[in-house]
């Protein structure tokens, strides 16, 4: 018997290579191919409203498989442009891990999820106690001085630690198997260490200016 708040056993995938959704994030998607348009329309008449967002798995000659965990995200909007175009949002639920593909006739991929290493993901926002914030910011800086990027300071000085780990986890631009990495973080502590790491490996790769000054 499936109680309220229960998840589903079966989800619709969205395998996307360097998109990373997590838990009480934000997804914006745009689709627009056919399959994932039927998805979109299949998801909205469902009571959880869930997709799992994961990232496909190159083998070399083969097909691409699935990595073995995604996160699933709840359609919290939903707008149709005038060429037929679906523009959503995910609201991140919980991250899974796939069991196995379930076959249909559906024309977008569906899994089995095992929800049960992941309950921490379904209460309320994680702490960082050692999130050394004043540290954090400037070694930040030379990251976006070094790709270019901006963003507004305040609101990441402002930002709890949750929300600012997990939304640069999301936004920075790594790879694919970096993305990976900060997803299967087992705690918020692990995702700013890998986050971390990964920030001091790209400078150290000497893609980063000087500090610039305040």
């Amino acid at each position: 018997m499936k109680h309220p708040g229960d998840l589903p056993e079966v989800i619709p995938i969205f395998p996307l290579t360097g998109a990373l959704l997590l838990p009480r994030g934000r997804l914006p998607l745009h689709v627009f191919e056919p399959r994932y348009l039927a998805m979109v329309e299949d998801c909205m008449k469902t009571p959880e409203r869930l997709i799992g967002m994961i990232q496909p798995r190159e083998v070399p000659g083969g097909e691409p498989r699935l990595q073995a965990i995604g996160c699933a995200g709840r359609l919290v909007s939903f707008s149709e442009t005038d060429d037929g175009r679906y523009m959503i949002t995910l609201g991140g639920v919980s991250r899974f891990r796939v069991r196995e593909e379930v076959p249909g006739f559906t024309p977008y991929r569906r899994v089995r999820a095992d929800w049960s290493d992941f309950t921490r993901d379904r209460g309320g926002a994680e702490e960082d106690p050692g999130f050394d914030r004043a540290a954090f910011l400037p070694l930040l800086r030379r990251f976006f001085a070094a790709r270019g990027l901006e963003t507004d300071w305040g609101t990441l000085d402002e930002a709890g630690s949750e929300l600012l780990i997990n939304a640069l986890s999301m936004l920075c631009p790594f790879g694919p198997e970096d993305k990976q990495a900060l997803l299967e973080a087992p705690s918020l502590q692990t995702r700013r260490e890998t986050l971390v790491t990964l920030i001091e490996f790209a400078l150290h790769a000497g893609e980063a200016p000087e500090e610039p000054k305040q």
